[in-house]
């Protein structure tokens, strides 16, 4: 217990704003043949989450903003420098830790990366999977960005969130793909089809990818309309 505290707190302390440990067995045989091997000398998972700024999404309409393309490179590079950070420390106490960039998508047409960091996050307690797929945090919402660091260091697995999106139907209504089916699943969803018209959101991104300024696959449209972000409060 006290280790994984103390690595929490090391995330915290070099900017996270959530972290939670997610036990890796139920990622063995699912993941795509070339990433399979990351997780084979490898128990745990650390997901690291940050939040994005409100005042950066509020100014979203119907497509991504400069503003927030600029933004989610920046909380890339922030989520990669504290995943580094916790790989060095577990490096240090003798154990093995592999970083998963923020942003790494290794197969362009299906959009898939080295491992799921939403599924990770889901499985870590960091939020659930809401029915845009986005991991939502009981008081981020959506607006978060996500990295993950493996290892083999033995560390206590936090416990998965059940979905609390009810009958919301905001994300749906907002995105501008029509892609978001509505469908709900406390528990996660079996695959990406059952919660998304997944071509059409794939299509949408890309589109936008092409914007001048933007360069990538980004919207936030969904990120921005998700009530759990809007409610939060300023603090003081």
């Amino acid at each position: 217990m006290d280790r994984t505290r103390e690595l929490k707190d090391i995330a915290t302390g070099a900017g996270a704003d959530c972290v939670g440990v997610a036990d890796l067995e139920p990622f063995r045989g699912t993941l795509p043949s070339l990433s399979q091997h990351l997780i084979d000398d490898h128990s745990f998972a650390l997901s690291l989450a940050v939040r994005l700024d409100d005042a950066v999404l509020s100014a979203i309409t119907d497509h991504p903003t400069l503003e927030y393309a600029e933004h989610y490179r920046a909380v890339n590079g922030r989520l990669d420098a504290i995943a580094a950070r916790i790989v060095s420390f577990i490096a240090g106490q003798g154990y093995h830790g592999v970083a998963v960039p923020a942003s790494q998508i290794l197969d362009e047409t299906g959009l898939v990366g080295a491992i799921s960091h939403k599924a990770v996050a889901r499985v870590a307690g960091v939020g659930w999977q809401g029915k845009s797929l986005l991991i939502v945090h009981p008081r981020f919402g959506p607006r978060i960005r996500l990295a993950t660091v493996l290892t083999n260091m033995p560390l206590v697995p936090d416990r998965p969130i059940r979905q609390r999106c009810g009958a919301c139907a905001e994300c749906s209504k907002a995105c501008p793909a029509q892609a978001i089916r509505n469908v709900s699943a406390e528990e996660g969803y079996d695959s990406r089809e059952q919660a998304l018209y997944f071509d059409r959101c794939a299509a949408q991104t890309l589109k936008f990818k092409g914007l001048q300024g933007i360069g990538a696959r980004i919207c936030g449209v969904c990120v921005k309309a998700c009530p759990f972000g809007g409610k939060r409060k300023k603090q003081a």
